[in-house]
């Protein structure tokens, strides 16, 4: 793989040159190269086998404060004459944007940089007929659970792996490779009045050999799906709300929409103008670390070819810093965060890398257990959420808690308050973080929010 990482560089590289040669003050571009498999099981049978192999260019380039993005997939030496003709062209129809430019030459990565560990040969090249082997395994263990397991939405299992390489005209040249592979069980369940429960649980790891047993996936989705049945609605009413860590990760999420330099010099986000200033409870601390090993958003550099680094973005409650790549830098007057990603076509704009909502030494069971009364959160439905005011309201299905134990599961309830009333009525954050996904968070208390049912 690293020989690809330095073909990539290579031909990177050379469409630099040539778009500089052209007439570019600043040529940027990136080559990735990779391959995905997709395969689903159900009812024991595979259902689909979906194999995909790319390699394709992207490039920024900045004529007289004009910017013109490009991509292609025709890496012939015809089609790199027509992409880089095609960058020159528009940059030249483009409009001038006085805060358009590459990041400040003193901040780029010289090297050398952090191994963090995020490719894995074996993940890379699981073959399809064991990537159905393993989701009919993890199916089957579902199935085999319990007999009021009676239908299955299937078991998907799917693996990537790519290698990536960056060359920018101010001096930056670099590349890594990386993985992931996913196992996904969602078995059904008979229910009174002729409903069906559906549940899943997932596994999912830089390295293959970090998953979870494919049989131990199939168990806990089925267990998941039975505690679903019987599933009632509550009075509306205001109560403690607990989110378990895959709800709780969906509302980390929010917040870190919330903290970008482009919503913010946009003012599109509730967070305008917050620095310094408390956002949440003393007992949360969020930070954005691409520096962990085989963790699913590190990097060693960002997009702009500055060094990898770790942010606190809210330190015990209180916002440290917005997320910035150098054009929202500009905009709003501070330097970049090495926050920047870099998409497919060339283009730049902030990102999280691993975002992680701090866990604190509290067993999560506990937090339960000190609930008298309450709503335990396990899935959330719909989309309901002002950025700009920071107003959420969400379906929502889990259990009704009573003197601290899961007395019944719930359904068809809403869950509304605030996003920044939210964060600052957290009173318990657990110890169950896992970084399966790259947003994440142990389950954590809200002490009050309102709860509409019937």
């Amino acid at each position: 793989m690293e020989q690809q990482v330095e073909e990539l560089m290579e031909l990177a590289e050379q469409v630099v040159t040539r778009a500089r040669k052209g007439g570019a003050d600043v040529a940027e571009a990136i080559a990735r190269s990779g391959s995905e498999l997709t395969t689903k099981v159900r009812l024991g049978e595979p259902e689909l086998v979906e194999e995909a192999v790319h390699k394709g260019l992207g490039m920024r380039i900045i004529k007289k404060q004009r910017v013109a993005l490009t991509s292609t997939s025709d890496l012939t030496p015809r089609g790199i004459d027509r992409f880089v003709a095609d960058a020159l062209e528009l940059a030249d129809i483009s409009q001038e944007d006085a805060f358009a430019g590459p990041a400040d030459p003193e901040l780029i990565a010289k090297g050398p940089f952090p191994a963090l560990d995020l490719y894995d040969p074996s993940g890379g090249e699981v073959t399809a007929a064991q990537a159905i082997d393993i989701a009919r395994r993890g199916e089957q263990a579902a199935r085999d659970a319990d007999p009021r397991i009676t239908n299955s939405e299937g078991a998907t299992f799917s693996r990537s792996a790519g290698a990536f390489a960056l060359v920018l005209s101010g001096g930056f040249r670099g590349g890594f490779a990386g993985s992931y592979a996913q196992l996904v069980v969602s078995p059904v369940a008979d229910d009174s009045g002729d409903k069906k429960r559906r549940g899943f649980y997932f596994t999912g790891r830089r390295h293959l050999a970090d998953l979870d047993a494919p049989d131990a996936v199939g168990r806990e989705a089925a267990r998941r799906t039975l505690r679903k049945l019987g599933a009632r609605k509550v009075p509306t009413c205001e109560a403690p709300v607990v989110f378990d860590p895959d709800v709780a990760r969906s509302m980390l999420g929010l917040l870190g929409s919330c903290i970008m330099g482009s919503s913010i010099w946009r003012k599109s986000s509730y967070l305008v103008g917050r620095e310094e200033t408390r956002i949440a409870s003393d007992l949360i601390t969020i930070v954005d670390d691409p520096l962990i090993p085989r963790a699913p958003g590190s990097r060693p550099f960002d997009g702009e070819g500055l060094l990898a680094r770790r942010n606190v973005v809210v330190e015990q409650g209180v916002l440290k810093t917005y997320l910035c790549d150098s054009y929202s830098g500009r905009k709003l007057k501070r330097p970049p965060t090495a926050s920047a990603s870099r998409g497919a076509g060339g283009g730049v704009g902030p990102s999280t890398s691993n975002f992680l909502l701090q866990p604190t030494s509290t067993p999560a069971a506990e937090i339960v257990r000190s609930t008298p009364r309450g709503l335990y959160v396990t899935e959330m439905m719909g989309f309901g959420f002002n950025a700009v005011t920071g107003d959420f309201s969400r379906g929502a299905s889990g259990f009704w808690i009573e003197n601290g134990e899961l007395a019944y599961p719930v359904s068809e309830v809403t869950i509304s308050l605030n996003l920044d009333e939210l964060l600052q009525r957290i009173d318990a954050v657990g110890d169950d973080l896992d970084l399966r996904t790259s947003t994440c968070s142990p389950t954590f208390r809200v002490s009050s929010m309102t709860i509409a049912g019937s």
